[in-house]
């Protein structure tokens, strides 16, 4: 372990002492973490999660901020979702006791393709809920993502550009045929969503595969309500998309005007997520991005 990750665990025993005084630690595990956070596992039992913006009063506005989202979403969410043991503002740290189950990033890849229909219809409720939630009752929480498809379109590019050498060169044509062609146009109507709902927040019974939880809140947003039904198609491919989209008790018009959206949003993230496992040597988010190369570029 680096000088800087004994440092962090430093910081994790400290910070549980300061706010669980009679709370005996008996283990800190790091868990590592995604673009946004580090977590670690205390005890087995109590996740502690450091925000990793480097601004000072924006880090804790954001976690005072995840803290009154989860509050909200517990209201309406009809899957699990964490509650807060507590908070620490300035260190930008959040504090829950773990929900039960694994991240569906964490389960073999051919277990995932075999239960994906089912977890997906269930994630298609909860963005049911989600979305169902009046933009006036959101809007004082949560800030709008509104990023233009063109901002995404030059992101994703960027991001190919920096990963291409891993990207099998039977998908590279379709990808940069992608990469040149107008992104979607027209309007979408804005919903609250949880706005990052890739496999690695999804908790599953490892022997169920039953959806116990969705974890990490901190994106949440007022965003295209297509973004998260692309996140679905992006780590589960098309029929699973599908089988959101069926669970998903919403206006069928509401439905047919997500478009294209969904599967641009899906070809768009998949190079964040591929980069980011490059860069920090997390052969998981590699993995899961590669195999999705075979419903996303197809030869």
């Amino acid at each position: 372990m680096t000088s800087r990750g004994r440092d962090r665990v430093a910081d994790v025993r400290s910070v549980v002492v300061t706010y669980m005084l009679d709370y005996p630690i008996e283990s800190v595990v790091p868990l590592g973490g995604g673009l946004d956070n580090l977590a670690y596992e205390v005890n087995g039992e109590l996740i502690v999660r450091f925000s990793k913006e480097p601004d000072p009063a924006r880090r804790s506005a954001l976690v005072c901020r995840e803290a009154r989202v989860l509050a909200a979403v517990a209201d309406i969410s009809p899957l699990p979702v964490p509650e807060p043991t507590f908070t620490d503002a300035e260190q930008g740290c959040l504090a829950y006791h773990k929900l039960p189950g694994v991240p569906l990033l964490d389960m073999p890849r051919h277990r995932r393709s075999a239960h994906g229909t089912s977890i997906a219809a269930t994630l298609g409720e909860l963005l049911t809920a989600l979305h169902a939630v009046p933009i006036g009752r959101s809007a004082g929480l949560v800030e709008a993502d509104d990023q233009p498809p063109a901002e995404w379109r030059h992101e994703a590019a960027e991001n190919y550009a920096t990963s291409a050498g891993r990207v099998p060169a039977a998908h590279r044509r379709s990808v940069e045929t992608f990469l040149n062609a107008a992104p979607p146009t027209g309007g979408w109507t804005p919903a609250f969503s949880h706005n990052d709902l890739g496999i690695e927040h999804v908790l599953v019974d490892p022997v169920t595969w039953s959806v116990t939880g969705v974890i990490d809140w901190s994106d949440a947003a007022v965003v295209d309500p297509a973004h998260d039904f692309g996140l679905i198609y992006r780590d589960l491919g098309p029929a699973a998309y599908r089988a959101a989209i069926r669970g998903c008790r919403t206006d069928a018009h509401d439905l047919a005007a997500l478009g294209e959206r969904p599967v641009f949003y899906a070809r768009c993230s998949v190079f964040e997520d591929l980069a980011y496992g490059i860069e920090t040597e997390q052969g998981t988010y590699v993995d899961k991005s590669l195999a999705a190369m075979e419903w996303l570029f197809p030869p």
